[in-house]
């Protein structure tokens, strides 16, 4: 494949590369220490914008029917990676940007799961812990499926179901308390290399047990959805 070097054709293949670079890079290196978060984080929206600019212009190649000296190979290849290093994140993140500015979500907004084993592993950097009445206001809003489940079963026996859902779904445990009704794990997100500690306390309940999960993020301020999604996952799998 001839790379263009210059007109249009040249634009869009070099957009969709630098982009793609930005969009794939900055998560990358962020994992393994060689980039700050700050850095990594404005590196992806940047990214996507030139992947979008490189849409654009193949666009404007193909329905305008414009002469590609350098072939049309290397303008469909620009096409195929600015597509999916721009439109496909931007498309993933818009249901997100609907979502309250909040990073800590539970089952249990008046009562949530207190953390106990993670505690040490969270460090001085981390997002607090505290649940202030703001959080659980904006939850209520922005989730309001997100609720207790009761499920027949002592504790005990619910907590071990527990450990081996929260296996399947790859979350690291930290700790499982059957005894207590608690189980405690993390889960490290697959780009950014991001960890989000989760308890799970189950209680007795009439005949049967009140099930509540709560999902934090270590870093950032919004989640765009990610927690709430992560106990959806949790409590459906848990009730099959």
């Amino acid at each position: 494949m001839t790379v263009p070097s210059g007109g249009l054709a040249g634009w869009a293949f070099w957009l969709a590369a630098l982009g793609a670079a930005l969009v794939v890079g900055g998560p990358v290196l962020h994992r393994v220490g060689a980039l700050g978060l700050g850095p990594a984080l404005l590196a992806v929206p940047l990214g996507v914008f030139l992947s979008l600019l490189a849409v654009i212009l193949t666009a404007f190649l193909f329905i305008g029917g414009r002469p590609m000296p350098a072939g049309r190979t290397p303008t469909v290849a620009a096409a195929g990676l600015a597509v999916l290093t721009g439109v496909v994140p931007l498309m993933l993140a818009i249901p997100g940007l609907g979502v309250p500015p909040i990073h800590d979500i539970t089952t249990d907004p008046d009562d949530p799961p207190q953390f106990q084993a993670v505690l040490p592993l969270r460090g001085e950097t981390s997002n607090p812990l505290d649940y202030p009445p703001e959080t659980a206001s904006a939850q209520r809003g922005g989730y309001p499926d997100v609720s207790t489940i009761t499920l027949s079963g002592e504790p005990a026996a619910l907590i071990e179901r527990s450990r081996a859902v929260a296996t399947e779904l790859g979350w690291d445990i930290v700790d499982s308390d059957p005894a207590g009704g608690r189980l405690e794990a993390s889960e490290t997100t697959f780009w950014f290399g991001f960890i989000d500690d989760v308890v799970v306390r189950i209680r007795p309940a009439g005949g049967g047990s009140e099930i509540d999960v709560r999902s934090v993020s270590r870093v950032g301020v919004s989640d765009l959805g990610a927690n709430a999604a992560r106990i959806r996952r949790f409590l459906d799998r848990l009730q099959q």
